[in-house]
């Protein structure tokens, strides 16, 4: 079966695309192509889109205002965040316990929206998330709670931010510093590629893992995620990963298939 027959055939099989946003949908505040079409094409064809980042500063209706702003939102799609998997998380294997969070006023909304009860004083969970306001004391405060042993979680492991010039740090850092610190590492990260996230979705939308398909970008989060949870994966190339780069990826990294960019996806149908 040739590449464009294999391409063909897993678009015919997904039921949901989990796409990750800057660098396969975007770059910026620009589509990729005629993504506009692309995504209807997909919606036409009975296929469900979520949008789905690693990124927990901003709530599910701040991203969703960027998509109308672009043009390509719909009822019909979704907007799921690290920070939305691991509220659902926390419901699930923490119900009713106070949760100490270090993370963004926007989160905070998110976490509350879930009927996760946050705290200051007298936690029983501790949650790691990107803040922009991160201060020394919150550090002292959730770096207390870990070495005391409450079960810690963190958003996503991602290192730096995407940026233009400098990157500055992520949560994936501020888990170095805490490990220096307490000599723990979080006991779950919920965001890309661990399962958490994969998990949360396939019971939020019912379907199997065999059903989805995950296309991104990057090898480490996005394509590692897909396999990760089982699901096919489709590695872009117009985002941070160039063709060079694919053929000495490792096992956990490698796609299913490689395409130019996502609306090679629709050309199949």
């Amino acid at each position: 079966m040739n590449e464009n027959a294999r391409l063909a055939a897993l678009v015919r099989d997904t039921q949901v695309f989990l796409l990750d946003m800057d660098g396969t949908v975007y770059i910026g505040d620009s589509l990729i192509g005629e993504m506009k079409h692309t995504l209807a094409a997909f919606r036409n064809a009975g296929k469900k889109i979520v949008y789905c980042t690693n990124n927990s500063s901003k709530t599910a209706a701040e991203y969703e205002k960027k998509l109308q702003r672009l043009g390509i939102w719909s009822e019909q799609d979704l907007v799921y965040t690290s920070g939305m998997a691991t509220a659902e998380y926390l419901s699930s294997a923490y119900p009713h316990k106070k949760v100490y969070l270090v993370g963004t006023d926007a989160l905070k909304r998110e976490f509350a929206s879930y009927g996760v009860e946050l705290c200051e004083k007298g936690a029983e969970v501790c949650v790691l998330a990107y803040d922009t306001s991160l201060t020394y004391a919150k550090l002292c405060a959730i770096n207390e709670y870990i070495v005391m042993g409450l079960p810690y979680i963190a958003t996503h492991p991602d290192d730096v931010c995407p940026a233009q010039g400098v990157y500055p740090p992520d949560v994936g850092s501020f888990i170095s510093l805490l490990k220096t610190s307490s000599g723990r590492e979080p006991d779950v990260i919920c965001g890309k590629p661990y399962r958490v996230m994969g998990e949360r979705l396939c019971a939020r939308l019912g379907v199997s893992a065999a059903r989805v398909t995950m296309a991104g970008d990057r090898p480490h989060t996005d394509i590692r995620f897909g396999n990760n949870n089982g699901f096919a994966t489709l590695l872009v190339l117009s985002g941070e990963t160039d063709a060079k780069k694919t053929a000495s990826l490792p096992e956990s990294d490698r796609p299913t298939l490689v395409i130019p960019d996502l609306n090679a996806a629709v050309r199949v149908l």
